[in-house]
């Protein structure tokens, strides 16, 4: 079977409209791209869409037209994270001459160590929204606190009801992992010709899940990953995922 890039999104970005012509999505990126920049900065707590406007260089509306609220586009940013992590693994696995099974597990692995280390917003959002602030619901919306001047409250131009338009509005990214499971698994199984059965998908994920966490424990002990702790990581998935990718 011959290994085929997967570079087309699978999952619905959390988008209110999609952009049409070029134009717009250039201004979407810049968006996202300035939002991705601000998390590192202040952090999701602090974030908001008027300063990713105002960073990013556009009207506080054409925010609106694509998002209702910061965890609608901080959604779409780690979405986007995911089809860029799957494009880098892609073109890894790709130009990785006499591929097997520890070298295709060392692609997954290092390429999601680089971009914690070299993509921003990624050490906070890399393919999920980070838990609801107090007063915050899920869909990122503003509770109804007395005296809330939040801009995602403030009725600026382009804020419209969540759901309203085009396609809708989605305020999260249903279970990350398994998310990123189902994309690594395809890789897997098309660059090693490998069927992509019940059994892979199981191991894929609970390796996703292992490593998420390991991977957690290295930027916590060192803010550029601890190499001993990565090095551990990789013997654990070369143990548990070699053997069924063989």
């Amino acid at each position: 079977m011959d290994p085929v890039p997967q570079t087309r999104p699978q999952t619905a970005p959390a988008l209110r409209r999609a952009p049409v012509q070029q134009r717009s999505a250039e201004r979407l990126a810049r968006i996202l791209d300035a939002c991705a920049v601000l998390l590192d900065e202040t952090g999701y707590e602090r974030l908001s869409t008027r300063a990713v406007a105002v960073r990013a260089g556009v009207p506080i509306g054409s925010v609106y037209r694509f998002f209702g609220n910061k965890r609608a586009m901080v959604a779409a940013l780690a979405l986007r994270n995911l089809d860029r992590y799957a494009e880098r693994v892609s073109e890894r696995l790709a130009a990785t001459p006499l591929l097997d099974a520890h070298g295709a597990i060392d692609g997954v692995l290092d390429e999601f160590i680089a971009m914690k280390r070299t993509v921003p917003g990624f050490a906070l959002v890399d393919f999920g929204v980070p838990a609801a602030l107090p007063g915050e619901a899920s869909d990122g919306s503003p509770g109804s606190t007395p005296g809330n001047t939040s801009d995602e409250a403030s009725g600026a131009e382009g804020d419209t009801a969540i759901g309203d338009g085009e396609g809708g509005s989605r305020g999260e990214v249903e279970d990350p992992n398994r998310l990123v499971a189902e994309r690594i698994c395809g890789l897997l199984a098309t660059h090693l010709g490998r069927p992509a059965d019940e059994e892979l998908h199981r191991k894929v994920l609970v390796g996703v899940e292992t490593a998420d966490a390991l991977v957690r424990l290295a930027f916590r002990a060192d803010p550029a990953g601890d190499p001993a702790l990565v090095d551990e990581t990789r013997l654990l998935l070369h143990a548990y995922l070699g053997p069924s990718l063989s």
